[in-house]
């Protein structure tokens, strides 16, 4: 059998869907893997995100392919991928989920508290940008698209102090951190699903949902999954103030959740446990909380 992937042509996404297929040879040994790389709309133009139709437009063109049978899956940074999917389709499985944290390059290690006053931060994340001011106010944010290495290399030439990149994306890329400040979750919570590669399908091919549940990391799809959750639950998107981390800790599960105005003034946090058996119900009750606090209303402020 054949399983075709779609993925967007950039190093990362290039590397990923590399990453998928030699799980699946390793798992499948008579299967033949074929890489199909794709320009998504979002890679068309440097325009910002939320002027254009955010993070979604980077996974369409991917769907596309999908649903004209020029691709079996579609591989993406799960963080990437809008908390709400159409029903057609499907995340079927996710690969073991590497650091979830964010770094700023460029600082030589200091934090944000160390930077020198009215320091340039590039970023395009309003959750990174809400959090930053949270935690200093004085910082100014400045907004960067493109692929990894085109917002390093604008990071040398635009006069920016620092660049906040996910620790996963440098990793992968074999990218060094030496002289890079990586953020405590105190200090930044990460995106829903931040650190795991997600690999899409049709909701209805049985066979490949079959095939892919020999590469997935079952307890980490069930964390991506709650992570995703709550964010759907507060109407939230990609681009929207919102933070969540669920993490195994012997037995239980600690959820880490935080929200924000889109200036960082305001926020909502908040810590529970839960556990693999009571997730689903404890992320409904935790979303619960946040809207009756305002929180659904707080990322849009």
């Amino acid at each position: 059998m054949k399983i075709r992937i779609a993925t967007r042509k950039s190093e990362l996404a290039l590397f990923q869907a590399n990453l998928v297929a030699q799980e699946l040879i390793k798992k499948n040994a008579k299967l033949d893997v074929e890489l199909v790389p794709m320009t998504s709309d979002g890679d068309e133009t440097s325009e910002p995100l939320h002027q254009i139709g955010g993070k979604g437009l980077f996974i369409n063109t991917l769907e596309s392919a999908l649903v004209n049978n020029l691709a079996d899956i579609a591989v993406h940074s799960l963080k990437d991928v809008p908390a709400k999917l159409d029903n057609n389709f499907c995340i079927a499985a996710v690969l073991e989920r590497a650091s979830p944290g964010d770094m700023i390059i460029g600082n030589n290690g200091l934090s944000i508290q160390e930077l020198p006053l009215n320091s340039s931060i590039a970023t395009s994340s309003p959750r990174r940008y809400a959090q930053i001011k949270n935690l200093n106010p004085e910082i100014n944010i400045v907004p960067i698209r493109g692929n990894i290495a085109t917002r390093i290399k604008k990071l040398g030439q635009e006069n920016i102090d620092g660049l906040i990149v996910a620790k996963a994306a440098l990793e992968r890329l074999n990218i060094s951190t030496q002289n890079c400040y990586e953020f405590s979750f105190e200090e930044m919570l990460p995106a829903a699903s931040q650190g795991y590669i997600g690999i899409e399908c049709l909701a209805s091919n049985a066979k490949v949902i079959d095939i892919l549940k020999s590469i997935n990391s079952h307890d980490d799809l069930i964390l991506a999954q709650a992570e995703r959750d709550f964010v759907s639950k507060l109407n939230g998107s990609c681009l929207s103030p919102i933070a969540i981390y669920c993490r195994q800790n012997a037995d239980q599960i600690l959820i880490s959740a935080k929200v924000l105005s889109q200036n960082g003034d305001k926020q909502i946090y908040k810590e529970i446990i839960s556990s693999f058996k009571s997730i689903e119900k404890d992320i409904n009750k935790l979303s619960k909380e946040f809207i009756a606090l305002g929180g659904d209303k707080l990322i849009h402020s």
